[in-house]
């Protein structure tokens, strides 16, 4: 399966982005899709999850409560719909696709976009 993601851009601290990560190849319900970022000089780190059905979403501490993953599988498009940005949301946000089991480790991640730059501003 090919990712392809979008949506991201420069924002003041306090606004809304929604990342979008289209799709192509394989039918999309095959696969748990998880959205990941990663800082200047840090290492890649999980931030949201959600399950074959967008039934069951799973989400890092730090965005719990501000941003909300959700699917259509119908249009083979995942979404991050991203709230309350603040500077340290700053990174480049990749969605990817597992075949397995839920997991928040990169390496259990099967596919990989290319990631889009989301840039948060105080």
């Amino acid at each position: 399966v090919q990712l392809q993601a979008s949506g991201g851009g420069q924002v003041q601290a306090g606004g809304s982005l929604r990342l979008s990560c289209a799709a192509s190849g394989r039918t999309l319900s095959s696969y748990l899709m998880g959205w990941f970022r990663q800082a200047p000089g840090k290492e890649r780190e999980f931030v949201a999850a959600t399950n074959w059905s967008g039934g069951v979403t799973y989400y890092a501490d730090s965005v719990k409560g501000r941003f909300a993953i959700s699917r259509d599988n119908a249009k083979k498009t995942v979404y991050l719909q991203m709230n309350s940005l603040k500077p340290e949301d700053t990174a480049v946000y990749y969605c990817a696709a597992n075949s397995g089991a839920y997991s928040y480790q990169p390496l259990r991640y099967d596919y990989w976009g290319q990631g889009t730059l989301v840039t948060v501003s105080s």
